[in-house]
């Protein structure tokens, strides 16, 4: 039983070995050139300005809702999409309240604007 899990553990040590060899050149050869505007904090290829804990708009939430509701949506109906025909028209009228919420809350968000562009 142990043999199957022989070329795992080769592949752990080989992994662990690329690892450490490449953490170990880079310090070894990557450049030690150190200051004050080198170490200094940067987003976007601009230094920060404002407060870090200032407010976000509330439209940044509603999209990031909205990609976490899509986002569950496909991992739920993908597998039943790729059943469907097993399950007949029964695994049909059984997805379609989950289809509706969904589509309730699509409604929800277009109403509220949070598909517009600008």
């Amino acid at each position: 039983m142990l043999d199957s899990y022989f070329p795992l553990l080769v592949l752990m040590i080989l992994v662990a070995g690329f690892v450490i060899t490449m953490l170990a050149l880079s310090a070894l050869l990557g450049p030690k050139n150190r200051s004050e505007v080198k170490d200094d904090p940067f987003e976007c290829g601009t230094i920060g300005t404002g407060d870090v804990s200032g407010r976000h708009s509330v439209k940044f939430y509603l999209v990031a809702m909205t990609f976490i509701v899509f986002d569950v949506e496909v991992v739920f109906l993908y597998p039943w999409a790729v059943s469907l025909r097993e399950l007949g028209s029964y695994g049909f009228y059984i997805a379609m309240p989950f289809i509706a919420i969904l589509t309730l809350g699509l409604a929800y968000e277009w109403k509220k604007g949070v598909l517009d562009v600008n």
